[in-house]
Formats: structure tokens, sequence, C-alpha cells
């Protein structure tokens, strides 16, 4: 039977404008309840509204579903043949708002950004989000990869880029990320801080490299320093602090990210050239959901604070 509503539905799109949900919903109200009166308190509608639908909906057929008399409105038998298909329809309206319901709540935000991000003070914003809207779940997605949000691999970004914003993504401004060289205490008793930029001859440097992200801070080294002087290469930033930590050389860090850190130095103020956007992205299509629009609502302004 269910089969068959939703092929009659089809059918009739094709035919006509007919599948409207709400008059056959006022249609098994009456079929019910025995009156439109007592339709109308079921639905909590006036009495001349659902008088109006059945008019509308015997047009919209072309069958009499109802002989009217003074005593009210007596089904036909068209309206009893009919009555299986409209609780048909009623069972896949109810169904698929029950499916509708399950697929948004089973639907998580994917938010990526590097790990470093998802900070004690970032967590505590999403902590008060997650207490408002505790329907809501997140998938968090840390790296420094650069997920494509267009192509669904994440909803939310918070990136740190120096490349042109794709004009088709929600953007929103965050901070500038200002980034210099940074050492360890036992590396500065050893072997002492550069003072500038030119004064990294003899220095040793830790960089980063790996196949998704661009070079910019590798080739600001070797611009300022010589690749002899390169001892270690990471693939990870975290592998990058624990030896720059260890004193086992110099590495370009962002101040933000490491000014509570005692155990790190600050060798010279940032250089204008290392500077960066730090934005929040969202995917045009996660925006449209009404859960990713309040989330980004509630969570950029916030973020966006901890960095004034």
């Amino acid at each position: 039977m269910l089969e068959l509503a939703l092929t009659l539905c089809c059918y009739s799109k094709m035919k006509s404008a007919f599948c409207n949900w709400s008059d056959v919903r006022v249609f098994l109200a009456v079929m019910r309840e025995g009156s439109t009166l007592a339709a109308s308190r079921k639905l909590d509608i006036a009495q001349p509204t659902v008088a109006r639908r059945i008019d509308a909906l015997e047009h919209e057929i072309g069958l009499t579903l109802f002989e009217r008399d003074t005593r009210g409105f007596h089904p036909t038998e068209v309206a009893r043949a009919l009555l299986p298909i409209a609780e048909a329809f009623e069972t896949a309206a109810t169904e698929f708002h029950a499916k509708a319901k399950g697929l948004k709540a089973s639907r998580p935000i994917r938010m990526t950004a590097y790990s470093a991000n998802f900070s004690p003070r970032v967590t505590s914003i999403l902590s008060e989000f997650m207490a408002l809207r505790p329907d809501v779940r997140f998938d968090f997605l840390p790296g420094v990869q650069m997920l494509d949000l267009k192509a669904g691999e994440a909803d939310v970004a918070l990136r740190i880029t120096r490349s042109a914003i794709d004009p088709d993504l929600i953007c929103r401004k965050i901070s500038t990320a200002r980034f210099s060289l940074f050492g360890s205490h036992e590396y500065a008793e050893k072997y002492g801080l550069p003072t500038s930029p030119d004064d990294l001859a003899g220095h040793r440097l830790l960089t980063l490299q790996r196949d998704d992200l661009l070079p910019y801070f590798h080739n600001w080294l070797l611009r300022h320093g010589s690749p002899d002087q390169i001892v270690m290469s990471f693939s990870e930033i975290e592998l990058m602090h624990s030896a720059t930590r260890a004193g086992q050389g110099l590495a370009i860090m962002n101040i933000r990210q490491v000014a509570d850190d005692p155990s790190l130095v600050c060798c010279f103020d940032p250089p204008e050239e290392l500077s960066a956007q730090h934005v929040m992205l969202v995917s045009p299509d996660a925006y449209r959901r009404p859960e990713v629009r309040e989330f980004t609502k509630f969570f950029a302004p916030r973020y966006a604070a901890l960095f004034k």
C-alpha cells in the first residue's frame, strides 16, 4: 500500500499538482472524527478551513468525498475506497519525517584544523556550544593537510593561508598569523640565538617538508641560510616542535601558538614576509544546514576574540 501511495503521488505530479499532504491529512481527520467540527478540534484549525480544504481536495481530484446535509459531512463510497491510500500517504509522510530527522541527527559537523588549534580555550568554546545543542555531533579532523571543503572532505576549516580564498567558500577573517624563529634555552646557551633573519649563519635549522604543504617556510630558511644548515626535516609539526624544545635546532613557529611555552625563546621580531591570513572557512553545502549556520555564528566571534 505504501508503494501504491508513492506511485500515485509521482503519477499525480505528472498529471496535475495533486500531492498535497495537508489536504489528505484534513480528509483523514474528517473520516476518523466523523465531522468537520471534531476534525477542526483535532487539527487545531478553524472549522470553515477544514470545509474549504475538503472542497479544494474534491475539486483537485474531481471526485465527491462527502455528501453534505444539515447534519454534516458523510463519507461516500469513493472516500471509503481512497481511505487506505490516504492512510498509506500518512505512513509515508511519518516515515519520511522520521528518516529525515534521523539523518540530521546522525550527520556530524566535520571540522578540520591543525591540532594545536584544538587548544583548551578552543575546546571550551566547543563545549559551550554542545551544551546549548546537545543534539549536534562533531567529527574533528586534526592535521595540516588542506582538505577540500567543496568536495565534501570537511564542513568547517580553520586555516592559515597565503593563497587567495575561494570565493565560493564562506570565509570569516580571524586574525593575522605571525611567525618567527624559535629555539630552546639549551640551544641558546650552547650556540646563541640569531638576532635577525640575516644572522642565521652557523646555526642549526629544523624544517617541515611534506608533499601536501607548500614549502613556504622551508624556502624562507634556504633564502636566509644554506641547505647544509638544515640538520633535520620533519613531516609532522609536533615532531619538529619537540626537537626544537630538545635543543636540536631552530624552527619557524606560530607566535600565538607557542606564546605560553616557557621552554622556547623567540629569536627576533616576526618578519612581515612570514605573516599569513588566519581564516575560518565553511563549505557552501554545509552552510545550508541550520546547525552548521548556528555553529559558525556562535563559534567564529568567540574564536576570533582569542586572538585579539
